[in-house]
């Protein structure tokens, strides 16, 4: 009698010989890993890009510029709206303090809503990190159950029987892990970053609005009627 043929334990074998379903969930995992990777490039180049804007609002507010710059970056978006509420200047019933406070909430809604748009894609990183060991443990289950399935069918309880089926199932968890693993550190990381760059950036544009509150309007203060 010939002997049975040696599996294939290369990376490739296992993929090829594994049950469709433990093949499904490989290729499911494998498309959440690269999609994975794809988010954590456009968050560091767009986690970057907001530092040395904010970069750019701390050395405005530093200098208590009062000239928004060209362009639809952050600095220039968060300043254009806090000149806004400037040049139209301090009511008469308003206080300093007040007065302060209106151009502060405007710099931070103009700075939240540049901040909201770097927020995209890291509900899946979370998603990704939280969901695919557990995707990956379905595999390795249904691999497991798939082995003991052709132990019963061949009568045969050898480790040549055996060895395949639970080394495609344990695959699949490996590439779980594979895909959870950099997921949850990203998302951890971007959150931490973006966390440290609004922090930094309503900071200047405090600062930025107490400079301004300070300084005269072209149309000074606004006179409210007596009557």
């Amino acid at each position: 009698m010939n002997p049975s043929p040696m599996p294939d334990f290369t990376l490739l074998g296992l993929v090829l010989q594994a049950d469709p379903v433990v093949q499904g969930v490989m290729a499911l995992l494998l498309l959440a890993s690269l999609a994975c990777w794809a988010i954590i490039i456009e968050k560091a180049m767009v986690l970057a890009r907001l530092k040395r804007e904010v970069g750019s609002l701390v050395a405005l507010a530093a200098a208590g510029g009062n000239t928004a710059p060209e362009g639809e970056g952050l600095a220039a978006t968060v300043l254009r709206a806090g000149l806004a509420e400037w040049r139209e200047g301090r009511d008469a019933a308003e206080s300093a303090g007040e007065f302060r406070d209106r151009l502060e909430r405007a710099m931070r809604a103009a700075l939240s809503a540049a901040l909201r748009k770097a927020e995209p894609g890291l509900p899946l990183l979370a998603t990704i990190g939280s969901v695919s060991p557990f995707i990956g443990l379905f595999g390795t289950v249904w691999g497991i159950m798939h082995s003991f399935s052709g132990i019963a069918e061949r009568q045969d309880t050898s480790l040549a029987t055996v060895a395949p089926g639970i080394a495609e199932a344990l695959f699949a968890t490996a590439i779980g892990l594979v895909a959870a693993i950099p997921a949850v550190i990203a998302y951890n990381r971007c959150s931490v970053r973006l966390a440290r760059i609004r922090q930094e950036a309503i900071a200047a544009a405090a600062g930025l609005a107490g400079r301004l509150a300070r300084r005269p309007t072209a149309l000074g203060n606004r006179q409210v009627a007596a009557e």
